[in-house]
């Protein structure tokens, strides 16, 4: 099944039966639900966006279509990023939000990422509501004279980067002075148009742009992770760069790479954020489950208290707004900074990191060896759609019943200094798995002997 519900949106494989992929049946219906629940609440104008992906205009024609139908007004973004989708809600004083991104999965998916009047996700209420309105497939549509109106708006990208060069820690100026060679990996999407937009706002001049064309035929796996980077580590070597830079398809995520070539390490994206963001602003922390707990260390370093929540945005979201968190995100390369808007947002990172290593007066590869010392392995396991997860995680934790657990999402394991986490994706019909350690080969040894154990228990079924 390649059609999934959850905290996330709306995510498939294009191209398929209906109901079982994201079809353009299945498009127009959860539109169609979106737009009703905007209407019941007395709402009537929405903000569209959508990556590069190849199937992207496919999608929002029928997107804005179905909106406009039942006499939904919407704002069309055209290519545009997630958070600044995120923004533009709130900018704009629409009702709502429909970004058409799969984020970090390959070309073949698409997504409708759904967003509230406050430009955050759906509330698992409101994501319920609208899988059983979809369901009932009951919709009425408006006569000629009330259809929806379409306005289209290229602006919203250099109005999103004017809100983050305007926060006071954002340092132009030493940015600016240290003369930064930078080369950045958009995976030909729309981090083509928005890094290089920012990256000249903040007084980068040497620029270096890789697979900056937003064709939507992504040159690698999209996902920021080490293994998909050798191409920029290359680059940055080759070219005698201070760091390079990557983001996903739709620019919520950040990567950083060291004037070394060595991966700077997705997990250590927040955790310099907070570093640099916590000497002016003190206060909690927020970061899920399956996050390195160098956040946790960081964070009481500059005295405030850290907090984890369930895995996804919104759980993140729910947690920071309950702990009046100052900083926060995910450690996939999401950071969260409330005081723009509650959402990943990978230009602010960057903003944040850059001005982090030009006031810090070092280099990348130095500031990651200041950090403390901690390795992730991530791991995963494909599920047929009748394996019970439920099953899965309880016999694990029969096997590990010695160790301390956690099982507010999933299965996390607390073994001694380090730990272990497995869950079932929001996003694929997979169950990750994520160890973290003090050293690469330990954090490696723990994933495979969860996995294997994971495997040994669906062969018995």
């Amino acid at each position: 099944m390649t059609l999934i519900k959850s905290i996330s949106g709306i995510r498939g494989i294009i191209g398929g039966e209906v109901g079982e992929a994201l079809t353009p049946i299945d498009i127009a219906s959860f539109s169609l639900a979106f737009g009703e629940i905007i209407k019941k609440k007395g709402g009537k104008k929405v903000v569209v966006g959508r990556d590069a992906r190849i199937s992207g205009e496919m999608v929002r024609n029928i997107v804005i279509g179905n909106l406009l139908s039942i006499g939904i007004d919407v704002v069309d973004l055209g290519l545009s990023t997630t958070p600044t989708v995120e923004l533009a809600v709130v900018g704009e004083q629409a009702d709502g939000g429909i970004i058409i991104t799969a984020s970090h999965n390959p070309k073949q998916w698409n997504a409708l990422k759904l967003l509230d009047a406050q430009g955050e996700f759906f509330s698992k209420e409101a994501g319920e509501e609208l899988l059983e309105i979809a369901a009932n497939g009951k919709f009425k549509f408006v006569d000629v004279d009330k259809i929806g109106t379409l306005t289209n708006d290229d602006t919203w990208i250099q109005k999103h980067i004017d809100q983050i060069l305007a926060l006071p820690y954002v340092n132009v100026e030493a940015i600016k002075s240290k003369n930064f060679k930078i080369v950045f990996d958009s995976i030909n999407s729309v981090g083509g148009i928005a890094v290089p937009m920012l990256l000249k706002a903040l007084g980068v001049k040497n620029i270096i742009g890789l697979f900056d064309e937003p064709t939507g035929r992504f040159a690698h796996n999209p996902e920021p992770l080490p293994e998909n980077l050798s191409i920029l580590c290359s680059e940055v070597k080759m070219n005698n760069c201070d760091l390079g830079i990557s983001v996903d398809p739709d620019v919520d995520r950040v990567a950083f790479v060291d004037e070394k070539g060595n991966c700077f390490g997705e997990e250590y994206s927040l955790v310099s954020v907070a570093d640099y963001f916590l000497q002016f602003k003190k206060g909690a922390t927020v970061s899920n489950l399956s996050s390195s707990k160098a956040l946790k260390d960081i964070t009481e370093k500059h005295g405030g208290k850290y907090y984890a929540s369930a895995v996804g945005e919104v759980n993140v979201v729910k947690l920071m707004k309950e702990k009046s968190a100052v900083i926060g995100g995910e450690g996939n390369g999401g950071v969260i900074l409330p005081e723009l808007h509650y959402g990943r947002d990978a230009l602010v990172g960057i903003a944040l990191f850059l001005s982090h290593v030009a006031t810090a007066n070092k280099t990348v590869s130095s500031l990651r060896s200041s950090y403390p010392q901690y390795y992730m392995s991530k791991d995963k396991v494909n599920l047929d759609k009748s394996v019970n997860l439920k099953m899965i995680t309880n016999k694990i934790s029969k096997q590990y019943a010695q160790y301390e657990q956690i099982t507010i999402d999933g299965l996390k394991i607390i073994l001694d200094e380090d730990w272990v986490h497995l869950r079932g994706s929001n996003t694929e019909p997979i169950i990750r798995i994520y160890a973290e350690s003090s050293t690469e080969a330990a954090a490696q040894n723990i994933t495979n002997k969860i996995k294997s154990d994971i495997i040994a228990i669906l062969k018995e079924q």
